[in-house]
């Protein structure tokens, strides 16, 4: 990767001290939301659009990595998600999947992630020729190519049709009760993404609880661009992590705030928050106002995550070394990682590996994780 189409550090602000650097590319790292339409390389992009004869913005690498950091510091959502059309009409062949799933594994292998789940909606694919069930095989199938432990969430999106959300969760389960094979990734969980507002989760109650029955881990965007209370609801729908979160803090001095942390700690909770992504979708206005602050203070389990690293140009070293400069420790950093790998939907075994991982490199660097 050239340095001009390398992900940059920060939302249109200098990169962190290079000892902050240095600090965040060597933490291991759990990773739990990342989209893999949302995170292609550049290169691989260019590459799929050529190969399918569709136009791309640009003409080079170079040119294409500065039209998604354009789209990503445009403080306008519509922008941000205008290159999704693009990514999955590029990535609409078996093989152009199979591809980028494997990518996404070995470049979060490379900057030490040591767990990772990653997650798409695949029946967005069907309209360019590939049924769902052909996406999901050759994305579990680059998964599995690489020696990431790793695993598969299958969203459904909320403003889609009941039978068509219906159908995705049908999928999830279908893939999940396949055996188990040593070393090869399986769908682990299911989400619902896309717009909140105007689309509660609480219209699928029925189908999320068929859902957890068929041993799915559940995670629902929640709390992002819609009230605190939308992660609440989403907990009682039975979701044992929420994607993003953020708006949760707008409750904490509100009446029953107190009532409300404790529901997410009976129901051990988790917050996958993405504080980059939430600047460049204008859910924080920035990292030192940033919502996970108040979170992190009011002992809410949490992590951080990349959401998109093609569309918010950035990686996961990336998004540790913005939060060491926006004034959290190497100790937080660190039992966030703790904290994402009890709540992740893999198998103990990789769990208990990823843990092992943590505080081993704890021990190296004379780290011991923040006490909540």
């Amino acid at each position: 990767m050239s340095a001009a189409t390398a992900p940059t550090a920060a939302a249109g602000s200098p990169n962190p001290p290079a000892d902050l650097q240095r600090l965040a590319r060597r933490l291991p790292k759990v990773l739990l939301h990342e989209h893999l339409d949302g995170g292609l390389r550049v290169a691989t992009l260019l590459a799929l659009l050529r190969a399918r004869g569709l136009a791309a913005p640009a003409e080079d690498e170079e040119a294409l990595a500065a039209w998604f950091d354009a789209r990503a510091h445009a403080g306008s959502l519509e922008e941000y998600l205008r290159g999704f059309a693009l990514t999955v009409a590029a990535m609409a062949t078996p093989e152009a999947l199979e591809r980028v799933a494997f990518e996404a594994a070995e470049d979060a292998r490379a900057e030490g992630c040591v767990l990772a789940e990653f997650r798409i909606a695949p029946l967005l694919f069907e309209p360019h020729g590939i049924p769902g069930e052909v996406a999901v095989a050759a994305l579990l199938a680059g998964l599995s190519r690489s020696a990431l432990p790793s695993g598969l969430i299958v969203c459904a999106m909320r403003h889609e049709s009941d039978t068509q959300i219906g159908r995705a969760a049908d999928l999830a389960l279908q893939f999940h009760a396949q055996p188990e094979q040593a070393g090869t990734a399986r769908v682990v969980g299911f989400d619902l993404a896309g717009p909140e507002a105007g689309w509660p989760a609480t219209r699928h109650a029925a189908l999320l609880a068929r859902v957890r029955a068929g041993g799915l881990g559940l995670t629902l965007h929640a709390g992002e661009a819609d009230a605190g209370e939308q992660v609440l609801e989403a907990v009682r729908l039975g979701a044992q992590r929420i994607g993003h979160g953020v708006r949760l803090a707008d409750l904490l001095d509100a009446p029953g705030a107190n009532q409300a942390l404790a529901v997410l700690r009976r129901q051990q909770v988790h917050l996958e928050i993405c504080p980059t992504s939430n600047l460049h979708t204008g859910a924080a206005a920035s990292l030192a106002l940033h919502p996970i602050h108040a979170l992190w203070r009011a002992g809410v389990s949490l992590s951080f995550h990349t959401d998109n690293q093609l569309m918010s140009r950035l990686d996961h070293s990336a998004e540790a070394a913005n939060l060491l400069r926006a004034g959290f420790s190497g100790s937080d950093l660190l039992r966030m990682g703790l904290e994402a790998a009890e709540a992740s939907f893999l198998p103990e075994a990789a769990r208990q590996v990823a843990a092992d991982a943590l505080q081993v490199w704890a021990h190296q660097e004379g780290l011991t994780p923040t006490r909540r």
